[in-house]
């Protein structure tokens, strides 16, 4: 077992290339919603790319969006959408119910896709898409955001360095006020609503970002009165039998902070762990702080998943470096597991 880290212990350097760097693409917008106005805006201010196109099934909005962010192009139809020429990559921003049906409309286009998490209801849903994108030697990548960032690079390098010792256990929380006066799309399972795909997903990811597969998972649930989580605590081991807490909430706010504890020292990630500007602290047993990393630009995030992509486009990848398709299946998985012992079950499943 590792003993106490030296006092000139420091994190790991962040190797995550400046996203003004990457090469420029076209993007389409599939589903012009909020999360969409937050993904034109990085794309638009923190890249050299263009949202060039926009789809809707109403063509109205898909207007309105085109007119608020300078887009060329905006489609009353998903199928014009991936359909049009001009379009180099589709971003898939609909709701998770209807993710792995886009992504194949865009696939079947020869269009690569960027998907929003969490990628597809399930792991069943997913493997469809990964086999729709191998068989057409297409990108396919799930837009987690928080796992393209620099200081989820900072955690990984440090851990892998052995600075921390050995990894005792990780834990990670989210939670939002946005039940039952948010928005309706949370609470309704035909959307597949609730807390853990949306909110639970950021946790989730994190261990798996930290840990790799979870086992011997443990879930506990309080679900709505339509069947759906509004909070779920979760537990697993790590591959050395590491441990992980973590948990979700669409019924209460919390803090949102992340810490990896290991035998030699900790890593405390302050403010919202999976945002763009929180901060990375290198902790010894004794609570004297190591070293601190704070991100070199803090907004828009969304920016180092859009260059990426697009790097990876431009190497002719069909993933991405950041989240490649093992990462999303080892997170799905630990999720399916976890809304069978909740009994969270969507229509359709």
């Amino acid at each position: 077992m590792s003993s106490a880290p030296a006092a000139t212990a420091v994190l790991a350097a962040s190797t995550v290339p400046d996203p003004m760097d990457a090469p420029a693409i076209r993007w389409g917008v599939l589903a012009p919603g909020g999360i969409a106005n937050t993904f034109a805006d990085a794309v638009a201010t923190g890249t050299r790319s263009r949202v060039v196109a926009c789809g809707s099934r109403s063509l109205e909005r898909a207007q309105e969006f085109a007119q608020r962010h300078g887009v060329e192009r905006a489609h009353g139809s998903y199928a014009d959408l991936v359909a049009d020429p001009d379009v180099d990559a589709v971003y898939v921003a609909s709701p998770h119910s209807e993710h792995r049906d886009h992504a194949l409309l865009a696939l079947r286009a020869g269009k690569p896709v960027l998907i929003e998490k969490a990628f597809t209801r399930s792991l069943r849903e997913a493997e469809d898409v990964f086999e729709a994108a191998e068989v057409g030697g297409l990108l396919a990548a799930e837009a987690m955001w928080s796992r393209y960032l620099p200081h989820y690079d900072v955690i990984a390098r440090t851990v892998t360095a052995g600075t921390l010792g050995d990894v005792v256990v990780v834990e990670a929380d989210h939670g939002q006020l946005l039940y039952p006066d948010g928005p309706a799309r949370l609470s309704q399972p035909e959307l597949a609503g609730g807390a853990l795909l949306d909110l639970g997903v950021y946790p989730v990811s994190f261990a798996d970002h930290v840990l790799g597969s979870l086992t011997d998972v443990t879930a506990r649930g309080v679900l709505t009165d339509l069947g759906v989580d509004a909070t779920t605590t979760i537990d697993g081991r790590g591959p050395a039998g590491e441990l992980a807490r973590l948990w979700c909430s669409m019924a209460a706010a919390t803090a949102c902070p992340a810490r990896v504890v290991g035998t030699a020292a900790r890593l405390e990630v302050s403010g919202v762990f999976y945002a763009v500007d929180s901060r990375v602290r290198l902790v010894a047993p004794d609570d004297t702080v190591l070293d601190e990393f704070v991100a070199p630009v803090l907004d828009h995030g969304f920016r180092y998943q859009a260059a990426e992509f697009a790097r990876a486009l431009a190497a002719g990848r069909t993933q991405t470096w950041s989240m490649p398709w093992d990462a999303t299946r080892r997170v799905l998985a630990t999720m399916d597991e976890t809304r069978r012992q909740v009994g969270v079950v969507y229509p359709g499943e």
